[in-house]
């Protein structure tokens, strides 16, 4: 299946699972790659709304972590080591989802997944030891981290092409509108009533999974490859004689789909989105998830004073997902990396040195801009660059190897700082350090693909 898969679309095989699924006049609008269609709106809105919950879900718990600390008595390497724990699980999650994606299908999974972690939020509100918070975070963690890789991959294997990277940055932005709200709901909840009050909020997210069940249809490049599958098995079955291409394609198929990752012909495209991921949970891990703290402790800001920042922080944020969804689809993934890692590691440097609060809002605001804004290029690179009978499994693999990396092993040395220097400040200022080298990475050894349909990249 390569550029031919269009007039797949046109004429599936009789008795096919495509025929069956093309009975939905969602899946045939899903399936169109030279219009838009109110269902792709609908996939892009459902991944939309995904991220944007998972964004106030995941800030929720750091701009709660002062007064964790505070309510359960922990010293900052004890809550580090709890993090750490939810996070390995969450690493499982991050594997197993993807993995099942590429056995199941996108859209079902993408609705439980939504549901759990959704539904799970507001069970931490009653915990009341830290190892019973820890416990059901875990659950959390691993229904969440899900959401990363199964949104963008619907995103994109079915939106056109020429539109994925501006779609999927678009997508990812959603995130920081999540974030904004999770400020709000620290200004106006956590301040007034409590962590507890704000952590019941997410259930309500859960109806996101009603709608993508409802106007989401499955994968056609997914159902495409069940059926190629199906296809080629009945031939082996009936002793016909393979084309070249089939016989090409079930040679890696048949194998195990980890080992898939690195055959001959994957082998760099798993190196280059395990390293953009790594880096992306490297960079945003270390700023990401002690801010609050810093703020907190270091610069005596009160809750409803860093619950504000981060309503702008994500907000501002947003501009540089919808930016760099532009220059990935106008002039490359490469110039969008470049573009968003130098304006964040300027202004994040800026931001470590600044003496007043003003400083700190203007330099905060500003690197949101570059910070936020590469990981648009990321999730389209890692969504993109695996074929459609391991995208799941690539990109599993790729994401819980950086969230094993940037948010389980690189902390010890964040803390470590933290605890020699009496400041989060010489860890954050490794960030542009590691912007820097990112971008060496992305220059010497990434591809850009810009504007090619899927089955043009790898099959």
């Amino acid at each position: 299946m390569s550029a031919v898969a269009g007039a797949d679309i046109l004429t599936p095989e009789s008795g096919s699972l495509e025929e069956r699924y093309r009975e939905s006049a969602a899946f045939r609008a899903a399936s169109e790659q030279t219009r838009i269609t109110p269902t792709h709106i609908h996939i892009a809105v459902a991944n939309g709304l995904g991220w944007g919950f998972d964004g106030m879900d995941g800030v929720i718990f750091a701009l709660a972590s002062p007064l964790l600390i505070r309510d359960f008595s922990l010293t900052i390497p004890e809550y580090r080591s709890g993090l750490q724990i939810a996070l390995l699980v969450g690493i499982a999650g991050m594997f197993v989802w993807p993995w099942l994606a590429d056995r199941y299908g996108r859209r079902s999974l993408l609705a439980i997944n939504i549901a759990l972690f959704s539904l799970m939020m507001p069970v931490l509100a009653i915990c009341t030891t830290w190892a019973a918070f820890v416990a059901v975070r875990c659950v959390v963690n691993f229904a969440l981290n899900g959401e990363w890789s199964l949104g963008s991959m619907l995103v994109a294997e079915t939106w056109p092409a020429r539109l994925r990277g501006r779609v999927i940055g678009i997508s990812r932005g959603t995130w920081c509108f999540g974030a904004s709200l999770a400020g709000a709901i620290a200004t106006y909840i956590i301040a007034d009533f409590g962590w507890r009050a704000a952590f019941a909020v997410p259930a309500v997210v859960s109806l996101i999974a009603v709608y993508v069940r409802a106007k989401c249809p499955e994968s056609p490049y997914w159902v495409r490859t069940q059926d190629r599958k199906a296809r080629i098995a009945r031939a082996e079955a009936s002793g016909v004689t393979l084309s070249a291409d089939d016989r090409e394609w079930v040679s890696k198929a048949k194998r195990i789909p980890l080992r898939q990752l690195f055959l001959p012909d994957m082998r760099h495209s798993t190196g280059v989105a395990t390293f953009i991921a790594c880096c992306s949970t490297t960079i945003y891990g270390t700023v990401g998830g002690w801010m609050p703290l810093y703020l907190a402790q270091e610069r005596h800001w009160s809750t409803a004073m860093y619950g504000q920042f981060y309503i702008w922080w994500g907000l501002v944020g947003f501009l540089g997902l919808l930016v760099s969804g532009w220059i990935s689809d106008r002039f490359g993934r490469r110039p969008a990396f470049y573009v968003m890692l130098a304006e964040g590691a300027a202004f994040i440097t800026l931001w470590v040195f600044a003496k007043t609060n003003t400083e700190l809002w203007i330099y905060g605001l500003l690197w949101s801009i570059g910070f936020l804004g590469f990981w648009g290029p990321s999730m389209i690179l890692t969504a993109e660059v695996y074929p459609t009978r391991i995208r799941g499994i690539g990109n599993g693999f790729s994401w819980s190897i950086a969230w094993l990396f940037g948010f389980v092993l690189w902390p010890f040395l964040a803390v470590w700082l933290q605890q020699r220097t009496g400041s989060f400040a010489a860890a954050f200022l490794l960030i542009p350090a590691a912007m820097a080298c990112m971008a060496l990475g992305v220059w010497w050894f990434t591809p850009d693909h810009a504007g090619r349909e899927l089955d043009q990249i790898a099959t």
